[in-house]
């Protein structure tokens, strides 16, 4: 999947000298794509070869949302706030013109970019893959598998509770790397394990698990958390095209959060994949980049 991980670069907030912590893969001149992490995840999440960008001519820029990695954390965010730091980015890069893509958790706040007033005219088009939805939204733990309902579940039951498991996840992850990949394999469909088995998929999880932890679960915490409470998006206000994407056995994320997401969105289009999962969407990437980029238009997929 992705090459060894280089330094990160850092921009400073001007209103209160947060740092934010990215880094810039492929091309200097390719066309620029921002791809929002997973929860846990961090910059370093999985994400295509430095040779594979440059056969797309992607320049593919990531970052720790705030508590991850080496970012700041900014305690009680909401969803809608990962467009303030796409801002910076953007403004620190001079990017005029640019894509978003965002899997699992990062689809979410990824969809806060292209609504944003300040942002949505920059963005050229939008990809989510294996999203969740807004909590409202009908249906919410339909097919969802045992581990995730009761992690989600707690965000408004026991919030304290939840805070205390996931600490104890993170202990987890720093004693063994292969903790987290270990947990979820318990809950992971036939098509998921098949994704995972993929070694350099392993290794790259593992990296980026570590390094979302490395400073505390804190960017793990308020994920949960923002996912579960009012994002403060605006979906009808997204005016760019968006790619909608879903494995149809999904059992973290289930497919139904998708449909949603397509039916509020006036500009969206769905493709569900008969027989992919949650995992799926990481080899979906490269094709996603692709459409992202404008170099190629994706033909329909199976929807339901």
């Amino acid at each position: 999947m992705a090459d060894a991980a280089s330094v990160p670069r850092f921009v400073a907030r001007p209103s209160d000298g947060r740092r934010i912590a990215f880094e810039t893969l492929g091309p200097a001149h390719g066309f620029p794509v921002v791809l929002l992490h997973g929860t846990p995840g961090s910059r370093l999440g999985p994400r295509p070869r430095g040779i594979v960008l440059h056969r797309l001519g992607i320049r593919l820029i990531t970052y720790d949302r705030p508590g991850y990695g080496d970012s700041d954390r900014v305690q009680g965010r909401d969803v809608a706030h990962a467009a303030q730091d796409v801002r910076a980015i953007a403004e620190e890069l001079d990017l005029d013109r640019f894509a978003v893509v965002g899997r699992s958790g990062g689809g979410p706040h990824a969809l806060a970019c292209a609504a944003d007033g300040e942002l949505r005219d920059r963005i050229t088009r939008v990809a989510v893959l294996v999203s969740l939805a807004p909590a409202g939204a009908p249906g919410w733990f339909d097919g969802m598998n045992d581990d995730n309902r009761e992690q989600m579940g707690r965000v408004l039951t026991d919030p304290v509770e939840l805070e205390s498991e996931i600490r104890r996840r993170a202990s987890g992850i720093r004693t063994d790397p292969d903790y987290l990949l270990g947990l979820l394999a318990e809950q992971m469909t036939i098509a998921d394990q098949r994704v995972v088995s993929d070694a350099a998929l392993r290794r790259q999880l593992r990296l980026s698990y570590r390094d979302a932890i490395k400073n505390g679960p804190y960017g793990w915490i308020d994920d949960l958390l923002a996912l579960r409470r009012d994002w403060k998006v605006d979906l009808r206000a997204i005016i760019a095209p968006v790619r909608v994407w879903h494995g149809g056995e999904d059992t973290f994320a289930p497919a139904v959060h998708s449909e949603y997401l397509a039916g509020q969105i006036g500009t969206a289009e769905l493709h569900v994949r008969p027989g992919a999962a949650h995992f799926d969407a990481m080899p979906e990437l490269p094709r996603t980049l692709r459409w992202l980029a404008g170099r190629s238009p994706l033909p329909s997929l199976a929807t339901p």
